[in-house]
């Protein structure tokens, strides 16, 4: 996998538009937001209503549609219901629990197991959050 979130830059091309998944999928301690729920700062469609003050967590993160050039439109989180980002050798996918089998379609599940093989070649894995389910692709 090409991608790496940890200091990517945003692709030139693309801008988050009305997509909010980042404010509604993750967990984020500093705003003590649980997972699947939108942050008391979030306008849905819109942004962030505190988008100058907002945490470190938030003000460095981009999802890999946004950071990878290689990925194409079909990865762009509000048309794929899924946001996909790097920690370190993990992949992360985080699904919108309102769509929780469409990373195992395609084109999509061979792509997230083509990342897994390549991960696991590095000491990695991919994990997929779907609501409260949770899987790790092995890719094989």
């Amino acid at each position: 996998m090409t991608m790496d979130m940890d200091a990517a830059p945003a692709v030139k091309e693309r801008a988050c538009g009305s997509c909010t998944l980042c404010c509604y999928l993750p967990d984020i301690d500093e705003l003590d937001k649980p997972a699947n729920t939108f942050c008391r700062h979030c306008i849905a469609g819109t942004g962030c209503s505190a988008y100058e003050k907002r945490p470190a967590t938030c003000r460095d993160f981009l999802c890999a549609w946004m950071s990878d050039a290689l990925l194409d439109d079909a990865w762009e989180p509000s048309r794929c219901h899924m946001m996909v980002y790097r920690q370190g050798k993990q992949i992360t996918v985080l699904v919108d629990p309102e769509h929780p089998e469409v990373w195992m379609r395609e084109p999509y599940r061979d792509r997230l197991h083509a990342w897994a093989r390549e991960a696991r070649a590095e000491g990695g894995y991919v994990i997929v959050y779907a609501g409260d389910a949770l899987s790790v692709i092995a890719g094989d």
